[in-house]
């Protein structure tokens, strides 16, 4: 029994030696390994964070944090922005009755000058469904801030008289005679206004829209068209003074003007006078420039008193060949813009190429001299019949969005207190839209603004503008998922968005794949090698409206490059 009691104390005692063992074990493990999700340290890689764990056995595992303001991130100031709500198919607000609701609903070949505190807009006589017929010509808008516009009507009850009785005399006078045309057709096309010294000049375009001979296009050429000239003191009261004539379209004998069928194109104009656009230049000279499709675009000298020329005698007093596309006497441009760039010292000829449906895609030129050689980004004399590039808009699609076509016709303006730049043209939605009749014929006004490239040549905003608050743009601005454009020339094929991914460590993804890097001095984002301008810009196309960041740049070809974050 003694025995027994001895061994039962050997035992408890061996046990709970044991558990001492045990209890010291387990606290010398607890001593040598960090608890699990201990932070072992930190480190920054631009500006994201990589976190360094322990795993809770001895090892370690990291995680990283992007955009991390520890690693000198500054987050963007989000500001509440209330950008335009209103629709880009307009079709159930088209008749005249709705013609207060239309904003820059129904705008063709627009116009943009300033006076006081607004922006006005004058267009050729075009709307969805014809719903300006019977209310006058050149009608037009005006807005304070470039977004919203109030629409004001005509500046032209009808057609001066001295449009028919010139058209007329001048049929009087061909060989052989022609009679006169009693009750012309007429089209009322592209003005141009312009504040010279304290008066505003409209140049307006009256078309005679019918054969010279017979009824059939296909047999003879249309009639002339003529350059005429309005002045008012003051766009607000909209009372304009008619001048006359300034040039009329004008032949130069080396065809006749019977056509030997449709496909007949060896045009019978030398210069067609549609289209006008006028500059001063720095030297005080007046020039207007004009042309579609006839041979070339012209420029003609003007007397600064009268604003026409002093004379229309002889071939030469039309004017100068400034630019023309190829040697086809049948020219596929028109639309011709001119501005002076006293940043670069250049004259800037923005022209619309192919037709006016679909393809239309802006292209523009430049030189020293406003009467030329215009020269495109290639060095190709523009002037003297060389394809014009860069070409800076051109049918194009965003996701979420039907896109535009019929995108040229522009007109170039500033802002005179902050000297930005502007493009303003229409756009079109494209044929054949599911639920909108004639779909194509939707034609709404864009405004966008212009940049300017480190060598001189102007870019378009891909996004039209919306007075979207300016943010400070850093490098991790760009960090995340873009819709992406690279703006080939394809004659009515509309160029479509890739999504790609700009990264932290400056890679491109998705669509396209390479490298980014950000000059936040010049604002300048380089994409695979392509510098573009970048601006704070409003999302048109998202599900719901929202600030957004875009870029914009050309090729060494002058192809257009075009992206948006999203």
């Amino acid at each position: 029994m003694k025995t027994f009691k001895i061994f039962k104390i050997e035992v408890l005692r061996i046990l709970f030696l044991v558990a001492l063992t045990l209890m010291s074990c387990s606290k010398d493990d607890t001593e040598n390994f960090e608890k699990a999700g201990t932070v072992i340290s930190k480190e920054c890689s631009g500006i994201t964070q990589i976190i360094t764990y322990a795993d809770g056995n001895g090892g370690t595992y990291t995680s990283s944090v992007v955009n991390s303001v520890e690693c000198g991130y500054e987050p963007p100031v989000v500001e509440t922005f209330d950008g335009p709500t209103y629709v880009d198919n307009y079709s159930s607000i088209t008749s005249w009755s709705s013609r207060s609701q239309w904003n820059l609903a129904n705008v063709h070949d627009p116009s943009v000058v300033k006076d006081g505190e607004y922006y006005y807009m004058y267009q050729t006589d075009a709307s969805y469904g014809n719903a300006h017929d019977g209310h006058g010509h050149f009608h037009h808008r005006r807005s304070k801030d470039l977004v919203n516009w109030e629409y004001r009507g005509s500046t032209m009850t009808a057609a001066p008289t001295w449009v028919k009785d010139t058209l007329n005399s001048m049929r009087s006078k061909m060989d052989p005679v022609l009679p006169a045309i009693e009750n012309p057709q007429y089209g009322y096309w592209a003005p141009c206004v312009r504040k010279v010294g304290d008066k505003f000049r409209m140049y307006y375009s009256i078309v005679v829209i019918e054969p010279i001979v017979g009824t059939d296009f296909n047999t003879s050429w249309s009639e002339r068209a003529f350059i005429g000239l309005m002045e008012t003191d003051d766009l607000a009261t909209n009372i304009w003074t008619d001048k006359g004539m300034v040039v009329c379209s004008v032949a130069d004998g080396l065809e006749t003007y019977a056509r030997a069928g449709g496909n007949d194109w060896s045009a019978y104009f030398k210069y067609n006078a549609i289209d006008p656009t006028f500059i001063e230049t720095p030297q005080n000279e007046q020039y207007l420039v004009y042309g579609s499709w006839h041979s070339g675009i012209a420029a003609l000298k003007l007397n600064p008193d009268t604003g026409k020329p002093d004379k229309l005698e002889t071939l030469e007093d039309y004017g100068v060949t400034i630019a023309k596309r190829g040697s086809s006497r049948w020219q596929a441009s028109e639309g011709a813009e001119i501005l002076y760039n006293p940043d670069t010292d250049y004259y800037y000829l923005f022209m619309a190429y192919d037709e006016l449906s679909v393809a239309y895609n802006t292209r523009v030129a430049r030189s020293k001299n406003i009467t030329g050689p215009y020269l495109g980004i290639n060095g190709a004399n523009v002037s003297a019949g060389a394809d014009c590039y860069p070409m800076l808009t051109h049918p194009y699609s965003f996701k979420n969005h039907t896109g535009w076509v019929g995108f040229a016709h522009n007109a170039v303006f500033q802002n005179p207190d902050t000297q930005e730049w502007f493009y303003a043209s229409q756009a079109r939605l494209p044929e054949n839209v599911p639920g909108i009749a004639v779909s194509n014929a939707i034609m709404m006004g864009h405004v966008r603004e212009i940049q300017w490239t480190e060598d001189g040549w102007p870019v378009i905003a891909p996004e039209r503008y919306a007075g979207v608050p300016e943010t400070e743009i850093t490098e991790a601005s760009f960090v995340g998922t873009w819709e992406h454009i690279d703006m080939g020339y394809q004659y009515r094929t509309i160029q479509t968005s890739k999504t790609i991914y700009l990264t932290a460590d400056k890679k491109i993804t998705g669509g396209i794949t390479g490298s980014w890097s950000y000059d936040s001095a010049l604002k300048t984002l380089t994409i695979n090698g392509v510098k573009c301008k970048v601006k704070d810009a409003w999302d048109w196309e998202a599900d719901t409206r929202k600030v957004t960041i875009t870029y914009s740049g050309l090729t060494a070809g002058g192809l257009p490059v075009w992206g948006k974050k999203i």
